[in-house]
């Protein structure tokens, strides 16, 4: 069958432009124009795509699943490859517990695969962000602090280099492949095309805990997140800047998940956790129990669809003063918008593995203006870049799956590992064929 290709100068304009966004979750859509839009079926298509670019003298882009908040995938005069039509399944090894999957899965549906499997795996916040940018990117999923990085859980990649051959790439094979696409983000060289990951017996027991409180509050709440995170080796602990449906005032709301091997460890765990919160809560909710799917969807709430996004974050030093978050809670540009700080404990205090993520601090910080409007463009965007650009000096980098290169330079990976990324990138796409990262050319 012919190759499906959308181009841009002879296609009618309407349905170019539905192929150009196609999936992309941002509403505020991007103003690149690609030369073409091809919807990939299987990896042979993926190969043709890959040929017919090199014989053009024209780059290539990847849409895996399209939630990135800068939409990374739609580039100028490149061929975006889609992958969202692939047509493989999820596929479970009961035996080794590995499951393979397309990049274009959403967490919600592995999840579901899973469930039906008796197993889990780390899968994004949001239910419909896409498995392939988000495991490129090293995936701070769910249960992160404990579990470990989302990328941590891949043990192979199928790719098509740039140069157009297919391979896999894991620990004894294109090892070097292999240690990029665990944290490289837009900057691999290749188009990965299957992930071969770990996952874990389902969790058993599931039960959240929440804290609502003025904002002015929020040095005294997020000091307690700090002792509750280091005390604790099983929760999730999440302080949430936002403006609550049921208050007319900015609040801050300590989110806490425990997870446990049956629900009185969880309740034991919450239980002593509520004895130690501070007063003045103005909202509450204790020991509720609660499943994987659940929380995806309460998650996809607060990150609503056909909105217009602008993100930054920042991974803060360990001995930050937390009075200088002040103006970042309180500068929510929206009533939609949210300030998210999650602590890290316990991974932040582990060495990482060896792999291209290699940043990461005790406390991160995220900035998400949610809009609506067109007119409020500028003043959202520039309210987020003040903010973090004031913060910068007291962080130690950034983790680059939410964010946008174009508005702020920061650090993404360590040294050394840039420097390698760098020299893996040259090896395997020479003439620079892979776009990579928008606004940061390597």
């Amino acid at each position: 069958m012919p190759l499906n290709i959308v181009w841009r100068d002879n296609a009618d304009p309407a349905i170019y432009e539905a192929a150009r966004t196609s999936r992309l979750f941002n509403a505020q859509k991007p103003t690149q124009y690609p030369l073409a839009i091809a919807f990939v079926k299987d990896t042979s298509e993926v190969i043709d795509v890959i040929h017919l670019a090199i014989q053009m003298g024209c780059r290539i882009s990847v849409r895996a699943g399209g939630h990135s908040y800068a939409s990374w995938s739609v580039r100028d005069e490149a061929i975006l490859i889609d992958m969202g039509e692939l047509s493989e399944d999820a596929s479970l090894d009961e035996d080794t517990g590995i499951v393979s999957v397309p990049p274009s899965i959403t967490g919600k549906d592995l999840i579901e695969y899973l469930d039906t499997k008796g197993r889990v795996c780390s899968v994004g916040h949001c239910p419909d962000v896409g498995l392939g940018g988000f495991l490129l990117g090293g995936g701070m999923g769910w249960n992160c602090n404990n579990w470990g990085w989302a990328c941590e859980q891949v043990v192979a990649i199928d790719l098509v280099t740039a140069d157009g051959r297919f391979m896999r790439a894991d620990t004894q094979q294109q090892s070097d492949l292999f240690w990029a696409a665990r944290g490289a983000g837009p900057a691999f060289p290749g188009v990965v095309t299957r992930l071969y990951l770990k996952t874990k017996p389902a969790i058993q027991s599931m039960f959240s805990s929440g804290y609502v409180y003025p904002i002015r509050s929020y040095s005294t709440i997020l000091q307690w997140t700090t002792t509750v995170s280091t005390s604790n080796d099983s929760i999730e602990v999440l302080a949430i800047g936002s403006y609550s449906a049921d208050l007319k005032e900015p609040c801050v709301t300590v989110s806490v998940l425990a997870y446990g091997d049956n629900d009185d460890d969880a309740r034991d765990v919450l239980q002593r956790i509520d004895a130690s919160h501070p007063d003045g809560s103005l909202l509450q909710w204790k020991c509720e129990k609660t499943n994987m799917q659940q929380q995806l969807e309460k998650s996809g709430q607060s990150f609503p669809n056909n909105h217009r996004y602008y993100v930054d974050n920042l991974w803060l030093d360990d001995d930050m003063d937390l009075s200088l978050l002040g103006r970042a809670f309180n500068s929510l540009p929206t009533k939609k918008s949210l300030l998210l700080c999650q602590s890290m404990f316990p991974c932040s205090q582990r060495n990482l593995p060896n792999m291209a993520l290699s940043v990461q601090s005790n406390r991160w910080l995220a900035m998400y203006a949610i809009w609506e409007e067109e007119a409020d463009d500028s003043r959202c965007q520039a309210t987020v870049h003040e903010v973090m650009a004031e913060l910068q000096q007291h962080s130690k980098g950034s983790y680059l799956g939410e964010l946008d290169f174009r508005a702020r330079r920061g650090h993404y990976w360590g040294d050394d590992q840039y420097e390698r990324l760098v020299s893996v990138r040259r090896k395997w796409d020479p003439l620079n064929r892979i776009c990579g990262c928008v606004g940061l050319e390597m």
